[in-house]
């Protein structure tokens, strides 16, 4: 028993794929914050030239 309680103890397998997975749960907030911050700023870019287009076509007339 003592035997299986030390190999059970210093097998590692188990800490490094928690390590992996705190990881890639990382990579994913990182990137879905970029992501969500990116399309804010999009989508004000678009509201700028959007509201610009209306005063760009009637003044070439």
């Amino acid at each position: 028993m003592k035997k299986l309680a030390t190999r059970f103890l210093r097998d590692n397998r188990g800490v490094t794929a928690l390590e992996y997975g705190l990881i890639a749960g990382l990579i994913v907030v990182v990137i879905g914050s970029t992501v969500q911050g990116l399309g804010t700023q999009l989508k004000t870019a678009f509201e700028t030239v959007a509201s610009l287009l209306p005063t760009a076509s009637s003044s070439g007339n």
